[in-house]
């Protein structure tokens, strides 16, 4: 593999892959030598620091994780802060159902659910505080687990999860409009940021 082909293979993983990754995993998925990881590494943030970029690669124990430059935090959190007031689409509210009524579940088992990837929209929930993360499953991996949060009780207007509506036979769905609907309420639900929580 080519010097260039290899640092773009590393950057596509690390920009993939979002949190941070193992060394070790990130040589098996690039197919680069043990001993290549830093170099490469060091080679990509070198072309970031020669174009001016807002980006960077952070080191964290024996893993990598691509990142925004401290000098750049107020444009990304002015960005992420809009991005937290947008109501929540309809993917978002079957993955909320979906964690609802199995939590702790990891991404994977959303993704085998719902037959499509759902890492941006997990992360999306997590950033509203209506997720949560729950520890790691003892399975090969040690996936991160996710759960509803209090903040999600108050948003749907739900003293416990015990509150849930039942789940349908196999021919029926459920969803949390439901739950708006069987409240009775004539406004929808609002997170603590005033953030409409009905289907857009």
């Amino acid at each position: 593999m080519k010097i260039n082909e290899g640092i773009s293979a590393v950057e596509a993983i690390l920009f993939a892959h979002g949190e941070p990754i193992e060394a070790e995993k990130l040589c098996a998925a690039a197919g680069i030598e043990a001993d290549m990881p830093e170099k490469l590494i060091q080679l990509l943030v070198d072309r970031y620091e020669s174009t001016g970029s807002a980006l960077t690669v952070l080191k964290l124990g024996n893993s990598y994780q691509l990142a925004v430059k401290a000098e750049f935090f107020d444009y990304v959190r002015a960005a992420l802060e809009s991005k937290k007031n947008t109501p929540l689409s309809p993917a978002a509210m079957e993955v909320l159902t979906i964690i609802a009524y199995n939590q702790p579940v990891t991404k994977g088992f959303v993704e085998h659910v719902r037959g499509i990837d759902s890492s941006s929209v997990v992360n999306s929930l997590v950033e509203k505080n209506l997720l949560e993360e729950a520890g790691r499953l003892d399975v090969p991996g040690k996936p991160i687990a996710y759960k509803t949060t209090p903040a999600f009780l108050r948003c749907f207007q739900l003293s416990s999860l015990d509150d849930l509506p039942a789940l349908p036979d196999s021919d029926g769905q459920v969803s949390f409009d439901e739950i708006l609907i069987a409240k009775d309420e004539t406004e929808p639900a609002e997170t603590e940021d005033g953030e409409n929580v009905s289907d857009a």
